[in-house]
């Protein structure tokens, strides 16, 4: 039996000292999962649990991003305030629902940077209408992700300096130690919503410092022991 038209691909992300891919299955985002990110968004931190929402997994959304190499993304139709929102990125490689925090490493493959690039004014109308926040957050080229790092190389990365510039000025410094829910809570949180899978990635949250950028501008996202984009 055939299709009526050609199945979508699955997009492969680079896998560090590997010729291998990570097959991308969903696309899962934390949202406001660093405090001062939280307030400066105009939330109280500590009465925010852990919620969530998706990005596509198709090859107009992600945008794989090899080691040392630059890529462009098209400025997105329908904004005038783009922002860029570096993430820590944990590729998931044993599926599971349920999951015990005290577990959910050995679900992990790997980590990666990531950028939730935002339609800012897009997704501010949404809240500001509770509507659901994708036609701010999952558009065109909305994913760009970094090589994955293997668990094996990395160990639990449970702390590490997160980092962006814009044409070499610093915009985003943080630590990932600065998680509200850490990567090992969030995937047990989600696991009780969702059965995770093989080939799933998890966008745990940006710190403060987000902002717009413009076309010609230049981006370059950091986190220690990971491959930067």
């Amino acid at each position: 039996m055939s299709y009526v038209f050609e199945p979508m691909a699955t997009v492969g992300i680079p896998v560090t000292q590997s010729e291998d891919l990570f097959p991308v299955r969903r696309i899962y985002c934390v949202g406001r999962n660093y405090a001062a990110h939280a307030r400066e968004m105009g939330f109280d931190p500590d009465r925010e649990p852990p919620f969530f929402f998706c990005k596509p997994n198709d090859a107009e959304s992600i945008v794989p991003v090899a080691d040392g190499k630059a890529v462009d993304l098209p400025y997105p139709v329908q904004t005038g305030n783009y922002h860029h929102e570096i993430e820590l990125v944990v590729a998931i490689g044993k599926g599971g629902k349920n999951i015990a925090v005290e577990d959910a490493a050995k679900h992990i493959f790997g980590y990666a940077v990531g950028l939730d690039m935002t339609r800012r004014d897009l997704q501010m109308k949404m809240r500001e209408q509770g509507r659901p926040w994708e036609i701010g957050k999952a558009f065109d080229y909305s994913a760009p992700i970094g090589e994955i790092t293997p668990i094996a190389q990395t160990g639990e990365l449970n702390s590490g300096e997160i980092h962006l510039t814009v044409n070499g000025k610093t915009t985003q410094k943080s630590n990932v130690t600065h998680l509200i829910w850490s990567v090992a809570e969030t995937i047990a949180n989600l696991s009780t919503l969702f059965e995770l899978k093989e080939g799933d990635l998890i966008m745990t949250g940006t710190p403060e410092g987000v902002g717009a950028v413009v076309a010609g501008d230049t981006m370059v996202a950091t986190i220690d022991g990971l491959k930067s984009i």
